[in-house]
């Protein structure tokens, strides 16, 4: 049996780390609410965006842009959005194992695939592992506005139209409230699922729907990539706030229960004492 002052320094740093994590906490909640609006926010923008590429699509047929046709594939990109750190359940081991075994299951070699990375977790992980890593980009704030993120946005879509792959799938936690959030998989490129969001407006372009789509796609899976940044964002500090929220809950459970073995523990103590006490007490007469 653990000895009083075992228990005690137990009890002591139990008390320590709570406080870490209560704090953890706040940090992280104040984080999510940022967060959270940032995503939503951005919706509107993106539906929009979304009816105006819709509207081009389906009244030309004729336009065979590069970025809205398939093509034969050779080589798949992968873009991962990960975190930065840890602490945060398993927000980034569930995208990992995803990734992972898609990639495990889909290709034979290296050369079949390319991993476009953001966040110091996953790079870290495909690293280890001697994946094909091309590019990676850690360090992303916790609410990122798109010229921070604009560089990875352009160089993922510049792969797709040089033809380093010839399709891109996009990795990310979808956010959908503060409890809950979901592993998404999303063919980023080709953009041949282009639909609108509302209903489709009339258009005028000037000075014509290709010159406007050679503008507009690029800016359009930029924006998918940036929106799925927030979403992520959401997601992680959602899931940092639960998973801190649960550590200080089981350490405070922890300390009760150490501080129930203590109070045992010193009643015993304290019982063994007088009994000695009375026992040399009664040797003496």
């Amino acid at each position: 049996m653990a000895s009083l002052r075992d228990i005690k320094t137990r009890i002591n740093t139990t008390k320590k780390t709570s406080q870490i994590t209560k704090a953890m906490q706040l940090v992280s909640a104040s984080k999510f609410s940022r967060a959270e609006l940032n995503a939503k926010a951005f919706v509107p923008y993106m539906e929009k965006m979304q009816d105006v590429v819709a509207s081009i699509a389906a009244g030309s047929k004729d336009i065979k842009h590069p970025m809205l046709v398939s093509r034969p594939v050779k080589k798949t990109g992968y873009l991962v959005i990960t975190a930065d750190r840890g602490l945060a359940g398993a927000y980034n081991s569930n995208v990992l194992r995803l990734v992972y075994n898609t990639i495990k299951e889909r290709h034979k070699s290296e050369d079949e695939y390319a991993i476009i990375v953001l966040g110091r977790v996953g790079r870290d992980f495909f690293v280890n592992r001697g994946m094909n890593v091309v590019y990676d980009m850690v360090g992303v704030p916790d609410h990122p506005s798109f010229a921070e993120i604009r560089n990875i946005a352009n160089k993922t879509v510049n792969l797709f139209i040089d033809g380093t792959f010839d399709e891109l799938h996009m990795y990310y936690t979808h956010y959908i409230s503060a409890i809950a959030n979901e592993v998404t998989e999303k063919q980023l490129l080709p953009l041949t699922d282009v639909a609108p969001a509302n209903k489709l407006t009339s258009y005028e372009f000037e000075p014509s729907a290709e010159d406007v789509l050679d503008v507009l796609l690029p800016q359009y899976a930029e924006s998918l990539i940036f929106g799925a940044i927030l979403d992520a964002k959401a997601s992680e500090h959602s899931s940092r706030m639960t998973a801190m929220k649960n550590a200080t809950d089981n350490a405070l459970e922890l300390i009760d229960t150490l501080t129930l073995s203590y109070n045992r523990a010193r009643q015993a103590s304290i019982t063994q004492e007088i009994t000695e006490i009375v026992s040399g007490a009664a040797a003496l007469e």
